[in-house]
């Protein structure tokens, strides 16, 4: 009985696994260009053309999918009162600091506020030490992201370090209703940028279409399942190779091959 590891064999094995070994390659590339082809095209959404937050989000509209990440422009005053550091936040080069954000109004002094991050500072830097935001109207452009409430416990409510950007503290610290929403400023202000604040990295990119690298992904899953039925063809042949029945097709063929012709 032919036995699975024997060497008549060893040409099914070895071409089963190269064809394998070729499908599942291809398909991991395919899916490797989806990916890329996808996070180039959120990257490139947030260098699109910005617009007046007015025009993605409501003071009392809910968080839209289609503004995560999107450029929107502000204009307003900052509301001074408001500023806090909000911890536990990578820099470029990946250091440990804190976001400055203050809220702005967006209209006149009365209207509804939305928190900015106006930049990165190192970890442990005096919020008494910055400086203070911009006076009078500004006009600023930056990135729309959701709230943030993951539950982080805020282990001194007193001071004006929070763990994480959520409305709820910071409500409590303007007279105006705030936005369900924050904007990360593109770039901070001059004052700030000349104390050292650093630009702050977005969170969040925007979201790619559902059809950007369809076709890549579609490759994939056709590499993937030729992978899966050369499997299959290698598991048959085998399977019918080690069988009596295989094996005694084999020695059939073998033994008339062996017999030589008499001559007449």
């Amino acid at each position: 009985m032919v036995r699975w590891w024997s060497m008549r064999l060893w040409g099914a094995h070895l071409l089963g696994l190269v064809c394998v070994a070729i499908a599942i390659g291809m398909g991991g590339w395919q899916y490797d260009a989806w990916q890329a082809r996808r996070d180039a095209e959120r990257v490139d959404l947030t260098h699109a053309e910005p617009v007046a937050i007015g025009d993605v989000i409501g003071p009392d509209d809910p968080f839209p999918t289609a503004g995560l990440g999107r450029p929107v422009e502000v204009r307003g005053t900052f509301l001074a009162t408001g500023t806090v550091l909000v911890s536990g936040r990578p820099g470029a080069q990946g250091a440990d600091g804190d976001w400055l954000v203050t809220p702005i109004t967006v209209g006149d002094d009365s209207a509804p506020a939305v928190p900015v991050v106006r930049g990165w500072v190192p970890a442990g830097t005096d919020l008494a030490s910055l400086p203070a935001p911009p006076a009078g109207e500004v006009a600023l452009t930056g990135w729309l992201q959701p709230p943030e409430g993951s539950g982080a416990v805020d282990e001194d409510p007193q001071d004006d370090v929070l763990p994480e950007l959520r409305i709820a503290d910071l409500v409590q610290r303007v007279d105006q209703d705030l936005y369900g929403a924050y904007v990360v400023a593109e770039e901070p202000p001059a004052a700030d940028a000349a104390a050292g604040v650093q630009g702050a990295t977005l969170d969040q990119l925007p979201q790619a279409s559902r059809f950007t690298g369809l076709r890549n992904i579609l490759y994939a899953i056709e590499w993937w399942v030729f992978a899966v039925f050369a499997a299959f063809l290698w598991w048959r042949y085998v399977r019918d190779a080690t069988s009596e029945r295989g094996t005694e097709e084999a020695e059939s063929e073998a033994a008339g091959d062996a017999v030589v012709p008499s001559d007449p």
